[in-house]
Formats: C-alpha cells, structure tokens, sequence
C-alpha cells in the first residue's frame, strides 16, 4: 500500500472499478437473458457501463500514481473529467428507456452537451475554484429535475426512490469534497468520505437501472 500516493482513495476505487466490470456484465447478461437486445438497450447498458468503469479506473489510476508532478496533474484532468463522463453515462438508461419523444431528444442533448462543456472546462481549467467545479457536478447531476415528472411515471416507486437516493448520496459527497468536511484525520479524512459517497450513488443508480429501466 505504500507504493500507492493515496492507497485508501486508490483501494477504494480500485474495487468500484472491478465491480463497474463486473456489473456491466451482468446488465449484458440481463438483457440477453430476457432477449432484450436493441440498439437502445444496447447503448444504454454500453454508456453506463463504460461511464462506471472510465470513472472507477481512471481514479484508481490518478490515487495510485506516484509519478512526476506534470503526470499527476494530467491524470488528476482525467480523473475530474471522467465525472461528467459517469453523469452523462448514467442518465443515458434513463433518457433513452424511460422517456420518449421531444423530452428524450432534449434530456439527452442537452445532458451530454454540458457534459462535454465540463469535460473541455476541467482539461484547460484544472484549478478552478472547488466550489465551481463542485458545483457544476451537481448541476449536471440534478438536471434530471427538468423531467421530474416523466421519470416519476416511467418508474415504480422503489426505482423512482433508488434513483433520487443516488442523486442524494453524490451531492453529500460533493458538499463534502467542497467544505473539505469531515475531515477526521489524514488518513481517512474528507476524500475517503466523497469516495464512500460516490460509490454509494452508483450503487443506487445501477440497482435502479438493473432491477428497474432494463
């Protein structure tokens, strides 16, 4: 573990990473399962699927490195970017199977759109202030507010739940990342806690998406 710049934060993400695959087998293997395989299915479970694994490795990669300091901070880019990459991901199941019509052309756009914004706005601007970037985390994160009532229709009410629930366990994470709070000691402080919560909203959204859009 000392070979690892940060090894709780790299653990932790290192196992987030080995689920991610294991658990985009598993929706393959549901949709195939319940013949189920369209090009819509198809992607959804492909987009989600590669957002987790994307995020989950690219930080363990980012926590593990001990390399230069310009390489830190090229895979620091990576790794903050790779979070619009999992929000897009993970509202494409949603847009493309729970909605329909205008609504799903508009969700969709317009979430990928900012996603890409993000992505170009952490590459050239990796130090922006926390509660900027943060704060353009959750904004994405919460866009589903806009078809709040769609949703709510499309799902039952344990996966309308599950769903919101995620959205909950990634903004606590992201307060947490902002005020740097709790931050009990330097060994598992206010960064183990945001990672704790990150995990606990794909959770949520994957058993959503598993049990409930799929």
């Amino acid at each position: 573990m000392n070979r690892f710049r940060d090894p709780i934060n790299a653990l932790t993400h290192l196992i987030g990473a080995i689920l991610s695959v294991v658990g985009t087998i598993a929706m393959l293997w549901l949709i195939i399962a319940e013949n189920n395989v369209t090009p819509l299915t198809l992607i959804s479970v492909l987009a989600f699927g590669a957002g987790l694994i994307c995020l989950y490795s690219t930080s363990f990669i980012y926590h593990a490195s001990l390399g230069s300091e310009e390489r830190v901070l090229h895979l620091k880019k990576m790794d903050h970017a790779m979070i619009f990459i999992l929000i897009a991901g993970t509202y494409t199941p949603f847009c493309l199977l729970a909605l329909s019509g205008t609504t799903r052309i508009v969700m969709m756009s317009a979430i990928w759109g900012i996603a890409i914004i993000g992505i170009i706005l952490k590459v050239m601007w990796i130090n922006m202030p926390r509660w900027l970037g943060t704060g353009l985390y959750i904004f994405l994160g919460w866009f589903a507010i806009f078809a709040m009532g769609p949703l709510y229709a499309a799902l039952p009410l344990p996966g309308f739940i599950l769903l919101v629930a995620g959205g909950v366990m990634y903004t606590v994470g992201g307060v947490i990342y902002a005020l740097k709070k709790p931050n009990f000691s330097k060994a598992f402080g206010f960064h183990e806690f945001f990672h704790i919560f990150v995990i606990l909203g794909s959770l949520c959204h994957y058993c959503c998406i598993f049990f409930f859009i799929l």
